[in-house]
């Protein structure tokens, strides 16, 4: 299922946040945003979604999801947003409940969103006893289960540490290389999006508009953390936003 955003504008009372979006996602593609703080990226987010309307504009599904799919569209939040009171299987099967889903069918599907995600041996431990890192992995297996076309993430590792953020790197880029996921990942860290990202959406400051689209070609696989190609590609990011960052933090500042 590919989705095409088509001059997506919105405001907020008299603020204009974003401003004549016009984004193609293909099947299979990781797209990150990245931009300014306050540029409107997880806004945007929530518009593919369907959590909120634009204004104007249209974000379009082209293309049907998997057959099976429970949930086309599918969240992964900064925060976990984890059950405290359920163990790892529980906050996974919550998912499936809301479906009417349960017994050997909801069951089977646990298991094995459990092993793609290497949580199978911690399937009866609750979210007090797992790492930021292992709670980040029980969220992406409970956004499995409901097997969607697209895989929505908002910044899902800057709540973690380095090395954390960079084994969960390594995790998302072994599922997409056996799965082929769709991913739209909002981001402010510029490693994870030259990482990742098969294509990289540069929005300016507010009201954030689409600056310039980088795209990169090293297979997602053959990227490597100190590789000399993604350094570049980090670097023209940074020039890109440098300017436009430090304007944006003042005009937070100043309210």
């Amino acid at each position: 299922m590919d989705l095409h955003l088509e001059s997506i504008t919105h405001r907020y009372g008299d603020l204009l946040v974003l401003e004549g979006i016009d984004l193609e996602i293909k099947s299979g593609q990781i797209v990150c945003v990245i931009g300014p703080s306050g540029c409107g990226k997880s806004t945007l987010l929530r518009f593919i979604g369907g959590l909120e309307q634009p204004d104007s504009g249209n974000v379009l599904q082209l293309g049907d999801p998997p057959a099976d799919s429970l949930n086309p569209l599918t969240y992964i939040f900064q925060d976990f947003a984890l059950l405290p009171w359920r163990t790892v299987e529980g906050n996974v099967s919550l998912v499936l409940e809301d479906h009417g889903l349960g017994g050997a069918a909801a069951a089977r599907i646990i298991e094995d969103v459990l092993a793609r995600t290497k949580l199978s041996d911690f399937k009866k431990a609750f979210p007090k006893q797992l790492s930021g890192g292992m709670k980040q992995r029980v969220a992406i297996a409970r956004a499995l289960a409901v097997k969607p076309a697209v895989m929505l993430m908002d910044e899902p590792l800057s709540g973690l540490d380095a090395q954390t953020r960079e084994l969960l790197m390594d995790d998302l880029i072994g599922l997409w290389t056996r799965e082929r996921i769709t991913v739209v990942y909002v981001t402010h860290n510029l490693n994870e999006a030259v990482r990742l990202g098969h294509k990289i959406v540069v929005l300016s400051r507010r009201p954030g508009r689409i600056r310039e689209i980088i795209e990169i070609d090293t297979p997602i696989e053959q990227r490597t953390r100190g590789d000399a190609a993604l350094e570049e590609k980090q670097v023209l990011l940074w020039n890109l936003l440098r300017d436009e960052a430090v304007a944006a933090d003042m005009e937070l500042a100043s309210g």
